[in-house]
């Protein structure tokens, strides 16, 4: 994993508030965090929802033509402002030339997935044969463990972390039911100790010694959605290839959001979405990546025209010459309007970088999580004050931006209420809610504003839901 900065967030916070002569809590120590953040601009990149188009906004608590507070980008990245014109720039030339658009312009139709991958090899640290940018996440879950999943009698399990995301347990299960497999014998699932709520990079080690002989495939994500915990992609890898597994990866919430280097860590396989924090849309192309390693190796179960090299596709002679790696996965024709949205995206994270964009995420959740445990750390039980529990792990190497809150009052009534406020997060599970201050587009002082909402929030579930709390 790559090296992290000297000091500390909470270090930071408190030697930018001794510089300032005021309290870590203050305002201001946000605002100079902010002045002297060297990627504030890129938020100018963006569409920011304001308050006033927001749904569940209360119109008297906010200033209508502010930005509002968007932390959910875990859940759907912002529009990048050129959305519009890329799109626009497609829906002109269809109009104009028709099937001439396939071969004409920056994003011929034919090669427009092409054109946008060198955009990608820094983000998920891959060389450009090793990336294909096609279909949607768990349609590439698929088809790469129809290649990489080829069970025996003695090795035939696949590994995954406890309450991984439905899709990803739902593949799992289809996948072995193909090869016609007992679930409850091949879904080896490694769950948190009791009363913990992340796993223990220990524990995982120890299940893939032990048990390594009989697995297959060890499969999980890179950051879980839930706990927003960040798993060590590359010592997971190096056991799990130790024992003779394939080890692949769920990249849906750690793409755009920590440093990746699949190809230097030797990981097998990976897919992921666009639409978190890669900012392409609701439902935007996904990616998946096929390690070099395997060019000649590994090929796909299933396979299309797109596949097949362009130099003689077009020859029509059904003698397939599949385009070796990543790329031989490829099916269809790249849907150029999902296209656009990632192009758009994808040249603001080229303009950033990743190692920028990290750097800056580190400081920025730190100095979330400070102020949260300021204001509800567990030393205010006994008080009247709501607990806030973060279940996400403090160490920086073990999370990206994102903190999974828990609160010891019901979270639904001052969910509502930071709805009203316009605070854009979400819930999961019973009393979870998941904040993540995305570097890109979120600044300090969103976050300290974050915080002083939350206050009023529980302070007004407590004085309207005080029957039902």
């Amino acid at each position: 994993m790559e090296p992290f900065p000297l000091e500390l967030p909470a270090d930071t916070v408190q030697r930018v508030a001794s510089e300032l002569r005021c309290h870590p809590t203050d305002e201001r120590v946000a605002l100079h965090l902010d002045e002297e953040d060297k990627l504030r601009h890129f938020k100018e990149y963006f569409h920011i929802p304001k308050m006033q188009d927001l749904p569940s906004v209360d119109l008297s608590l906010v200033n209508k033509d502010e930005n509002a507070i968007y932390f959910s980008g875990s859940s759907l990245g912002l529009q990048p402002k050129m959305v519009k014109t890329y799109l626009n720039e497609e829906l002109e030339k269809w109009a104009k030339m028709g099937v001439y658009g396939h071969e004409i312009g920056k994003r011929p139709w034919i090669t427009g997935d092409e054109t946008i991958i060198g955009l990608m090899n820094d983000i998920v640290g891959a060389n450009e044969k090793e990336i294909a940018l096609m279909n949607a996440l768990t349609v590439n879950l698929h088809l790469l463990l129809l290649s990489f999943f080829k069970p025996t009698p003695k090795r035939y399990k696949i590994l995954l972390e406890a309450k991984a995301f439905p899709s990803d347990h739902y593949a799992i299960e289809s996948q072995l039911q193909l090869h016609g497999l007992d679930i409850e014998k091949s879904m080896r699932i490694i769950q948190p100790r009791e009363g913990e709520e992340t796993l223990r990079l220990e524990d995982i080690l120890e299940v893939i010694e032990k048990e390594g002989d009989a697995i297959a495939v060890i499969l999980f994500c890179g950051i879980h959605f839930y706990t927003g915990q960040l798993f060590n992609i590359p010592a997971i890898t190096k056991a799990g290839q130790a024992k003779g597994c394939f080890v692949g990866f769920d990249l849906a919430h750690a793409v755009g959001n920590v440093e990746l280097h699949l190809h230097d860590w030797g990981v097998d396989f990976a897919c992921w979405c666009s639409y978190k924090y890669l900012n392409s849309g609701a439902g935007g192309l996904g990616g998946a990546f096929v390690h070099e390693k395997h060019t000649h190796t590994i090929k796909p179960a299933l396979v299309g025209w797109f596949g097949h090299e362009l130099s003689t596709r077009f020859k029509m002679d059904n003698k397939l010459q599949l385009i070796p790696g990543a790329n031989g996965f490829r099916i269809s024709n790249p849907p150029i309007l999902l296209v656009c949205p990632l192009h758009a995206s994808l040249e603001i994270f080229k303009k950033a970088t990743m190692k920028a964009l990290r750097r800056k995420s580190i400081l920025l959740t730190g100095y979330l999580e400070y102020m949260i445990k300021h204001y509800y750390g567990k030393d205010k039980e006994g008080t009247k004050k709501p607990v806030v529990s973060i279940i996400t792990p403090s160490n920086i190497e073990d999370r990206g931006c994102q903190l999974t809150l828990t609160f010891s009052v019901p979270i639904k009534y001052a969910l509502l209420e930071l709805e009203k406020r316009g605070v854009v997060c979400d819930k999961r599970g019973k009393n979870g809610l998941r904040v993540a201050p995305v570097p890109l587009y979120n600044s300090f002082h969103d976050v300290y504003k974050f915080i002083s909402l939350l206050s009023s929030a529980l302070d007004s579930a407590e004085r309207k839901y005080s029957n039902v709390i």
